[in-house]
């Protein structure tokens, strides 16, 4: 409970007195009470890299758009091509301000022809629902249905395994698909998507009954619950983005390494200004950074190229994988893989070498 009455309450996901019974961390993440570990960070971790674990992500946002893509205005909100998309299919772009700076990574499902579910980040969900509702045509209907829609995710090599002792037909799906199942006496949306690197589900359930099926899981003996620390960890190995560190209304695609998420062969919000940084040369970019041991980079630090400054530190860690410091940064566009550097301030810096920023590539993820 908060003690200072005029402080706004954290935000529940429908799992918050299960994570407590479980004997959960539970952290602030952008306004949402959430478990950072269970068990522990580094077991759960492990449990989603070799078998499987669930996580609640019921925090994040959901919305409905009916409408033509084209003439609903939805195409030109989003940096990827939704026209061509068949139906069931999911596809992962951004949302951009007219000065190219990221407003949102999200993945859009084509449900029907003129029907398209899409999912985005919590922390910016109210910002997103505004720049939809601003920028879809009236041909277009909006209906923001975070509320109503939970979320886990079911990820690992057995996930699979799992996922075909509750419904049927799921386990055929290809990756970034998504179909409608019959799951505990309701028909959800389930998808073949996740944020670890593994093999994984998301599955989309009423926000009410969510418990029941995180019991469900929980209880057939072979799924974990993994916090939001293990999930930091896998998605870092990975290269993976997190809103707010490597992507921002400051940062632009370009520059985040996203850019074959982004098509200049159609219009969309921001591509004149992204065009004028692509013909005067990008100034900096993000790299993956290796320490020279177990010490980890950690958001905010300094980096350096000899003495003057050079970028900063976006996400770090340690990594199991690697078993050394990992992280994510910007640096001058002229550094190059390979090549040493320092992180930390000016009082103390400790070496490491930039490297590609996907360190995990052994994954289950398309098995």
């Amino acid at each position: 409970m908060l003690n200072n009455p005029t402080m706004t309450p954290l935000k529940q996901t429908p799992l918050y007195r299960d994570h407590v019974e479980l004997g959960a961390k539970m952290v602030d993440f952008g306004g949402w009470d959430l478990p950072v570990q269970y068990e522990g960070i580094l077991a759960e971790y492990a449990a989603t890299r070799q078998s499987v674990t669930v996580f609640d992500v019921s925090h994040m946002g959901e919305f409905i758009i009916e409408g033509d893509a084209l003439t609903s205005g939805l195409d030109r909100i989003v940096t990827m091509p939704i026209v061509d998309m068949p139906l069931k299919t999911c596809r992962y772009g951004m949302i951009l301000n007219e000065t190219g700076g990221v407003i949102d990574d999200l993945i859009v499902f084509r449900v029907e022809r003129d029907n398209w579910f899409i999912v985005v980040n919590a922390a910016t969900a109210e910002k997103d629902a505004a720049h939809f509702q601003k920028h879809l045509t009236a041909a277009a209907k909006f209906t923001d249905v975070s509320a109503q829609t939970g979320k886990l995710d079911l990820q690992g090599p057995r996930s699979r395994e799992i996922l075909k002792k509750f419904v049927s037909g799921a386990e055929k799906l290809d990756y970034y698909s998504f179909g409608f199942f019959d799951l505990l006496r309701e028909n959800v949306l389930i998808s073949r998507t996740g944020y670890t690197g593994e093999l994984g589900y998301e599955i989309f359930f009423p926000w009410d009954k969510t418990p029941d099926l995180w019991r469900a899981l929980l209880q057939s003996g072979d799924v974990k619950p993994a916090g939001l620390g293990a999930r930091d960890i896998l998605r870092l190995e990975m290269g993976y983005s997190l809103y707010g560190h490597e992507l921002s209304e400051a940062i632009n695609p370009l520059e985040a390494g996203l850019t074959k998420f982004v098509h200049f062969d159609k219009s969309f919000i921001g591509k004149d200004a992204l065009l004028a940084l692509k013909s005067s040369g990008m100034t900096r970019r993000i790299v993956g950074i290796v320490s020279e041991d177990k010490r980890s980079p950690r958001a905010g630090q300094k980096l350096f190229s000899g003495e003057p400054e050079a970028g900063v530190v976006t996400s770090g860690s340690f990594s199991p994988h690697c078993q050394r410091g990992i992280g994510l940064g910007f640096v001058p566009a002229a550094l190059s893989v390979g090549e040493k550097i320092f992180f930390g301030d000016a009082g103390r810096k400790f070496p490491a070498q930039i490297a590609s920023r996907f360190f995990y590539k052994t994954g289950s993820i398309k098995s």
